[in-house]
């Protein structure tokens, strides 16, 4: 019995010592190779910042962007929760980890100077997508690049949409003054697509010949369904039967201003009562409340199309390509954006 104790002992000695000679045989992970690069066939890390995970519109990006990398990359990505100081922490995570190309969906898109500065430093490509930091700021940084829309043509389009829908609809002038009294709710204060879109749909819908009169203060609702249908009601109270159209620089903004029609008889599926609301993105629900005749329109804001972009994109910068190579996409004027294109879409 002694005996089979002392040759079992030895046994597993052996076996002990097998293993650290495989293990000292090679220096390689499953990260790096010998001569200290990526092993061959790894997949790239991507380091994506979200600026709020419950955005509506952002959450069809992310679900293209991780349908998008499915495959090809390996990807970390973090909810900034609306707040700028917390992405700068996630972002110093990042590059401490050592991603391979960083996609930033802004915050702040004022705070991408520290963003891009942090990247050049670390010598990390960066998408910045969506939320559009200052073209000079980008320019600063010759792996960067910024994906996202001319949020011009948002406001221009909803002006279209508008001066088409008073042309088929005289109706929708409820006093018959031939003048549109409406109301405006903006995303963010100092967002400069917010801003674009709020100046662009009622001077493009001037500019198609209506005459465009606004009730009250600018609504900012920071793209929001409570605080918008808030503030909607606020406005119904103080102006109800004078208000014939509502703005919206957002559909999630647009649901929450359908509600505050809707609990006090207006915009109901088959009802009599109506006043258009006109938003952007075609968020499903968007696109429901069309189809049912409670909202008269929106504007295409493509977020797989978005998503589909910056992984591409990103792609090809973790390659150590090009950020366009064997893409079909172009810089705008500014040689540092890829413009997505909106459409509008009605029933």
């Amino acid at each position: 019995m002694k005996m089979k104790r002392i040759l079992a002992t030895a046994l597993a000695v052996v076996m002990a010592l097998g293993l650290a000679a495989c293990s000292s045989s090679s220096s390689t992970s499953d990260d790096t190779a010998a001569d200290g690069t990526e092993a061959e066939g790894e997949l790239p890390t991507v380091g994506i910042l979200i600026y709020k995970y419950d955005d509506t519109y952002i959450s069809t990006v992310r679900n293209a962007l991780e349908a998008a990398f499915d495959g090809k990359a390996e990807i970390i990505m973090q909810d900034g929760k609306g707040d700028q100081a917390t992405q700068n922490d996630q972002l110093d995570v990042m590059i401490e980890k050592g991603v391979d190309v960083l996609c930033v969906n802004m915050v702040d898109a004022m705070a991408a100077q520290g963003v891009v500065d942090k990247a050049k430093e670390a010598g990390i490509p960066t998408v910045f997508f969506n939320r559009e930091p200052e073209t000079d700021v980008i320019a600063l940084y010759d792996q960067a690049i910024f994906v996202g829309t001319n949020a011009a043509d948002a406001g221009k389009m909803q002006g279209d949409i508008i001066a088409q829908l008073f042309e088929e609809h005289p109706e929708y002038d409820l006093n018959g003054d031939g003048a549109i009294q409406y109301v405006m709710f903006q995303g963010e204060p100092d967002n400069n697509e917010a801003i674009a879109r709020t100046q662009y749909s009622v001077s493009q819908a001037e500019e198609d010949g209506c005459v465009m009169e606004r009730i009250g203060e600018i609504q900012v609702c920071n793209w929001d369904t409570a605080l918008a249908q808030s503030a909607m009601e606020a406005l119904l109270a103080a102006n109800e039967g004078k208000i014939e159209l509502v703005i919206c620089n957002n559909d999630s903004m647009a649901m929450g201003c359908i509600a505050a029609l809707t609990n006090i008889g207006y915009n109901i599926e088959g009802g009599d009562d109506f006043i258009p609301v006109v938003g952007v993105d075609a968020t499903d629900a968007a696109k429901d409340a069309i189809s049912k005749g409670t909202m008269s329109a929106t504007v295409l804001q493509d977020g797989e199309a978005m998503g589909n972009a910056v992984a591409a994109i990103a792609l090809n910068a973790a390659a150590g390509e090009d950020f366009l190579a064997g893409t079909d996409y172009e810089y705008d004027e500014t040689g540092v954006a890829v413009r997505i294109p909106y459409a509008p879409y009605t029933a």
